[in-house]
């Protein structure tokens, strides 16, 4: 079919898909098969137009079975489509000054469609802003459903199966966001109620130094207020729980929709201070032989199949490297077990050096991180992404001098630690923890802690040698001022 009529009304949200075929070999791209949108009215949530289309791409042959499984598309279904070429304009007017939305779109659809206008040497096109719903539930729904694949997500709410096709998804995404919307906004009608009933867990707590306790501040309600997407006080008015998912990628104001934190801005400052902080911190360390077996592909499914595995669910032998591309063009590694992006859950870690404030980054706030003691299979599970992290850091052309994740020191190589990082970012002036962190109660209840303003010497108290906590954390490689390395960022902290 044609491109949809447009409207100069470009506060319309456009939700997209792209379908693309799945690389197999090391620099190895993708290939869009598919592209799919419906414009949606932020007013009254309706599907205003929809545009899809089949992508026929330059090389057929990189349609492999492994392909056709992820989404259905042969090279016979596309053989007569049109190019990226020919639906460009369609694409770039559909897309161009509007608001994007989808599942997972900044680190996968957006590279993809920037990919595709580079490939015919034409300008892309740009957000208003954005609504990455893979992103923005994590922090406001939570994992209650599950992981956080859009399979899973309608499932949970009883939306039938997803087909993983451009427009089909999209109207998927659309209607779960409407479901978790709906959900958000009758807890915070009645936290009490809701959450006594476990309908929110954990419940929140702030935590302020000047009255040095906990207080609680009313479950759900205060968390979405206090967490990292948080809404600014003049938009009270405008907090409709699907409204308020949304977050904006530039300063233009967008009516009823872009008046949140920007995402983008966030994951930058939070990608910028976490290379930076690896080199400033020089760890005197034993360089460990690279294992011979260990071997890498590039097989990368969509990033938003992230898993959340404990070392002891690893398989050593299925843990691969692939090289993606990254928010500013280049390329960064991206560590995978069984082909899917996955970070660690180890439960017990004890606290050997609590938290540091030597480094300070260039606003002058503490590089937040501290030092644990890993255990056995962790150790073997860090030591083995390393091998195969560097293997391919090698491969690819990097110089760097490589660090690695499980520090040993001279003399005490029995005794090794792991450094967790707790990033930390500046939106409108606003410094704020990009951790979750919770505390676990004797009586063994679990409680979210929130903060009024950033203050380490607060959180340090918090995190003395000795105490215990379980991480969920990534594995994030860099490779910065020749130095190279795995960095752990915690993303949840559940402290005993």
């Amino acid at each position: 079919m044609g491109p949809p009529p447009l409207s100069d009304d470009l506060s319309e949200i456009v939700f997209f898909d792209v379908e693309t075929t799945v690389p197999t070999r090391p620099g190895q791209g993708f290939a869009i098969l598919e592209f799919g949108a419906i414009l949606v009215c932020p007013r009254k949530l309706t599907e205003l137009r929809n545009y899809s289309t089949l992508v026929r791409p330059a090389d057929l042959s990189l349609i492999t079975p492994l392909s056709e499984r992820c989404n259905g598309i042969n090279a016979e279904a596309v053989s007569s489509a049109p190019t990226f070429a020919d639906i460009a304009s369609a694409v770039y007017d559909l897309l161009h000054g509007r608001i994007w939305a989808g599942h997972n779109i900044i680190r996968f659809d957006c590279v993809r469609v920037k990919d595709a206008f580079a490939a015919i040497n034409q300008t892309p096109p740009e957000p208003k802003g954005y609504i990455d719903s893979l992103v923005l539930l994590t922090q406001k729904f939570g994992r209650r459903a599950g992981n956080m694949k859009m399979a899973t997500l309608a499932t949970y709410f009883g939306l039938g199966q997803q087909t993983h096709r451009s427009l089909d998804d999209v109207r998927m995404n659309l209607e779960v966001l409407k479901y978790c919307a709906t959900v958000l906004f009758l807890e915070s009608s009645l936290p009490d109620i809701f959450t006594e009933n476990s309908w929110v867990s954990p419940n929140a707590v702030t935590r302020s130094r000047s009255n040095g306790k906990s207080r609680s501040e009313g479950g759900l309600l205060n968390m979405n207020k206090d967490s990292v997407l948080v809404s600014s006080p003049e938009t009270a008015d405008k907090n409709h729980p699907i409204l308020s998912l949304a977050t904006s990628s530039t300063n233009v104001d967008v009516p009823n929709v872009a008046d949140s934190f920007s995402f983008r801005e966030l994951q930058d400052e939070i990608n910028r201070e976490s290379v930076r902080a690896d080199v400033a911190m020089n760890e005197k360390s034993i360089q460990n032989s690279p294992d011979s077996a260990a071997s890498f592909s590039v097989l990368q499914t969509s990033s938003s199949s992230i898993v959340v595995l404990e070392p002891e669910k690893i398989s050593i032998s299925s843990l691969d490297a692939s090289l993606v591309p990254s928010y500013r063009g280049s390329q960064r590694i991206e560590l995978l077990h069984e082909g899917f992006a996955f970070q660690l859950h180890s439960s017990g870690l004890k606290v050997r050096f609590g938290i540091s404030t030597k480094f300070v980054d260039s606003a002058g706030r503490p590089r937040l991180n501290f030092v644990v003691d890993p255990s056995p299979s962790l150790c073997n599970v860090l030591e083995a992404c390393d091998n195969v992290a560097r293997k391919l850091s090698a491969e690819s052309g990097s110089g760097s001098d490589w660090r690695p994740v499980v520090i040993r020191k001279e003399g005490f190589y029995n005794y090794p630690t792991i450094r967790l990082h707790l990033p930390t970012a500046v939106c409108e002036e606003i410094a704020i923890y990009a951790t979750e962190i919770y505390q676990k109660e004797t009586s063994g209840s679990v409680q979210r802690l929130l903060f009024s303003k950033f203050d380490a010497e607060e959180l340090g108290a918090m995190f003395k040698p000795g105490t215990f906590v379980d991480a969920v954390f990534s594995l994030d490689p860099y490779d910065y001022h020749q130095n190279a390395g795995i960095k752990l960022v915690a993303k949840k902290l559940i402290i005993h």
